[in-house]
């Protein structure tokens, strides 16, 4: 999600590896260029600036939104039908936790396949969500195993919903309404925000800041992507792919530091909606954990009790960093 600067804002934000041969990452000495070292620093310092400017309000930055707040307590019944509905499609077209990873083999694959598409009807049905979000976790090492490391960061974002899922799961009335107490919403809203924004940001690196050739691949084989052209402004493809990381890695940041969440999921629903033009199906079952965060974070965002949660960070004192919300 983001309020970016306005060079930033018009790159699409995809996932290469989905769409076209996955690469190597690695090559540092793209990022160690002037181009993308510019952009990282002004992106960290828009993100530090757009953090201490939320703090010194008290209330959400949208009040027109407040009516959203009443969702509250079925947003972790929500959250479980995102990853349960990615799972199960993911299972159905032969993919093991993303769209890339499609390339299982024999009873251990189809056994792998099996166990996600289970996952994801369990997570649909609403019933003891602890245990199945516990277990969507567990199958971390698997995809270490069969994807390798880089895969585990890149899918941080379904782990994500499931350690809120773990920290505040649907209650056990037939609706599954929740009512966390404080300090559970804050660990869930962080466990929320740093998976989320650790996918993105190692999406930034591995597809793009550290992998140039596979992100210029993709523009090739996606024209439509460079948005850039299509009004008229041409930057070489090495310039594209640096901002387009930037882009990603200011997404990554914003979602882990909860600032102005409404302003931000609101501005991030455009280009990530924008993609389902171009990629269809496969995008929008990728990206389905990720508008379940979108929601949580709009919707919790939108609630005077709970607006400050959103952008709570420990301190080494355990005492809160976030202004409190209004009562």
């Amino acid at each position: 999600m983001t309020l970016a600067l306005p060079a930033l804002t018009p790159v699409l934000p995809t996932h290469e590896r989905w769409f076209v041969e996955s690469q190597q990452a690695g090559d540092w000495s793209f990022f160690f260029s002037p181009l993308p070292l510019v952009l990282t620093g002004a992106v960290v310092a828009v993100t530090v600036l757009w953090r201490l400017a939320a703090l010194r309000l008290d209330r959400p930055e949208l009040p027109f939104l407040r009516p959203l707040g009443r969702l509250m307590p079925w947003i972790p019944r929500l959250l479980g039908i995102h990853l349960g509905v990615a799972l199960l499609a993911l299972a159905a077209t032969g993919a093991f936790i993303t769209p890339s990873n499609d390339h299982l083999e024999g009873a251990g694959g189809n056994a792998l396949l099996l166990v996600e598409a289970a996952l994801g009807i369990w997570l649909v049905t609403g019933w003891q969500l602890r245990t199945a979000a516990a277990l969507v976790l567990a199958l971390a090492p698997a995809l270490a195993l069969v994807a390798g490391l880089t895969a585990l960061g890149e899918c941080a974002n379904l782990a994500a919903v499931a350690a809120f899922l773990v920290v505040v799961p649907p209650g056990p009335d037939a609706h599954g309404a929740a009512h966390p107490s404080r300090a559970q919403l804050r660990l869930a809203l962080l466990w929320l925000r740093l998976g989320v924004g650790t996918a993105l940001i190692v999406l930034a690196f591995s597809e793009k800041l550290t992998n140039p050739g596979m992100a210029i691949d993709t523009l090739e084989h996606y024209p439509a992507l460079d948005v850039f052209a299509l009004v008229g402004i041409h930057v070489s493809p090495e310039t594209f792919v640096a901002i387009a990381g930037a882009t990603e890695l200011l997404f990554g940041l914003l979602v882990i530091s909860g600032a102005f969440p409404q302003v931000a999921v609101l501005v991030a629903m455009v280009p990530f909606n924008a993609t389902l033009l171009l990629f269809g199906q496969t995008e929008m079952v990728g990206h389905l954990p990720v508008y379940g965060v979108f929601l949580a974070l709009l919707v919790y965002g939108s609630s005077v009790e709970t607006a400050g949660e959103v952008r709570w960070l420990p301190t080494r004192e355990g005492r809160r960093v976030a202004v409190p919300a209004a009562a």
